[in-house]
């Protein structure tokens, strides 16, 4: 089983409608996204995501609900944020909302957690 990409989703939709959403729950609401507070800073992804997704071997992509293929929606549908590995074989979940939350917004942390995770898959094969 191999590793043709990973998909970061977030707990929102992509948008102008969804970021006003997502703002208007985070500020009022106390609502947030695990993922989001380690991708982003305000509105703008962190450099040291940026590095990271750059530097990765694999593609590593980052979308919201409504941005999501249809064979991703099956696999997270109820079930974000969530970062997973798309296989030959399907979906691996790599984190969950509770891993995620236990990076504390460090990228550094989810930088570890995903190296961990995919030594994991690699040996299994």
């Amino acid at each position: 089983m191999s590793v043709e990409s990973i998909w970061g989703v977030y707990h929102a939709d992509g948008g102008l409608i969804g970021e006003i959403k997502y703002v208007a729950g985070a500020l009022f609401n106390g609502q947030h996204c695990s993922l989001c507070d380690i991708t982003h800073k305000i509105a703008w992804e962190k450099s040291d995501m940026k590095q990271l997704r750059s530097k990765l071997e694999i593609p590593f992509h980052l979308v919201h609900l409504n941005e999501r293929p249809d064979d991703l929606i099956s696999y997270t549908d109820g079930n974000t944020p969530i970062l997973v590995a798309k296989t030959d074989s399907g979906f691996l979940t790599i984190a969950s909302d509770d891993e995620l939350k236990e990076c504390r917004g460090s990228v550094l942390s989810l930088t570890e957690l995903i190296s961990e995770k995919l030594a994991h898959i690699a040996e299994s094969l």
